[in-house]
């Protein structure tokens, strides 16, 4: 109440969370205000991985950094979550993110080709029919219990619309101010600092492997060699070392 006020819109939490302690919390602070405290309870399904509940107490829960550490952008993980509700368990892998990752990449490179033939098309008018049109449908989906996956479904119909890639651009700013996916900005050529990137990423995930290996944890060799599968790099083991090379 110091920081918000006596009035919150809305209040986040795990399902778990639902009774008694949110029902508690709303008991003692609509006792001590005498009004209504949060207008919207916000009440997320549970992370689960193929042995059940992600949490704290099992020392499983993913962080930013693990998932950078492992070659991830934040925005990936965001993307994989945006494409199922809320409300429903959501099954972690690091395959599955590695496909939400490619998805993402793919979808990326989409919509920079409009905003760049966008910026080409001089004089041209926004299609306010096919605008009003397809910014209703995403509202709707969004405002029908924050259906992201139905919203993004809205977004690739956009991308294959018949509209002109002026109206398009616009659509995909707008509907990113929700997304929040960055994918209303343009960015600078550098598919070669990508490249290098991506190989330097490569090579320290080989040479953990082979740590691991060394200390005879196969496991965690396995799980190395499986990621960087899902991620596309192929490894290859042979008496000189262990080689990679990108698989479609």
């Amino acid at each position: 109440m110091k920081h918000l006020g006596e009035r919150l819109d809305i209040h986040c939490g795990g399902v778990d969370n639902m009774f008694p302690h949110h029902t508690n919390e709303i008991a003692q602070s609509e006792a001590y205000l005498g009004h209504k405290w949060c207008n919207y309870w916000f009440h997320v399904h549970h992370l689960n991985d193929r042995n059940g509940k992600m949490s704290k107490s099992k020392g499983n829960i993913l962080t930013v950094s693990v998932l950078q550490e492992a070659g991830y952008d934040p925005l990936d993980y965001r993307f994989f979550c945006l494409m199922s509700h809320y409300r429903k368990p959501l099954e972690f892998t690091y395959e599955q993110l590695s496909n939400a990752q490619a998805a993402l990449k793919k979808l990326r490179k989409r919509c920079e080709e409009i905003l760049r033939n966008a910026g080409k098309e001089e004089g041209a008018e926004l299609d306010k029919q096919a605008f009003h049109a397809y910014q209703t449908r995403f509202s709707d989906m969004i405002g029908n219990d924050i259906n992201t996956a139905s919203a993004l479904t809205v977004l690739y119909d956009v991308l294959k619309a018949e509209t002109d890639d002026f109206t398009k651009a616009a659509l995909i700013k707008d509907f990113d101010r929700v997304l929040s996916l960055d994918l209303g900005t343009l960015k600078e050529e550098t598919a070669g600092e990508e490249d290098q990137d991506f190989t330097k990423y490569v090579e320290e995930q080989i040479e953990l492997r082979a740590a691991a290996k060394k200390e005879r944890n196969f496991a965690e060799a396995d799980r190395i060699r499986d990621m960087l599968k899902a991620q596309g790099v192929a490894l290859r083991d042979s008496r000189e070392g262990t080689t990679w090379e990108k698989i479609s």
